[in-house]
């Protein structure tokens, strides 16, 4: 196995629910760490979300291993930003039998 280049800091960020005071709740983003990242593009694609064109972009993303339970290893559903870059995680695998390295394949959407 190649050993990835890990040369892009990426902040992970966790969804968290907060009451409004009206019975329901806002989603925000929380702050979990920065990881340093190897980015590769994958494929892409245009959709229509609500009307509008949307450019979808696929990425596989690979971070350093981190234990089961870790806030710092990646989950689905969560998220990476890098300044106003957003990449959604959509799952992750071990990248190496001794769970050196997580490979995250992950979303990044943006308006046309």
């Amino acid at each position: 196995m190649k050993t990835p280049r890990l040369n892009r800091q990426l902040v992970l960020e966790a969804p968290q629910r907060i009451e409004d005071g009206a019975g329901g709740y806002v989603e925000t983003w929380q702050p979990l760490g920065t990881l340093w990242a190897q980015v590769t593009e994958r494929s892409g694609r245009e959709l229509a979300q609500s009307g509008a064109p949307v450019s979808a972009m696929s990425y596989k993303i690979v971070v350093r291993g981190a234990p089961f339970g870790d806030a710092k290893r990646p989950r689905p559903e969560q998220r990476f930003r890098e300044g106003e870059r957003v990449f959604v995680i959509k799952a992750v695998a071990e990248n190496d039998a001794n769970g050196r390295y997580i490979t995250c394949f992950a979303t990044e959407e943006s308006t046309v």
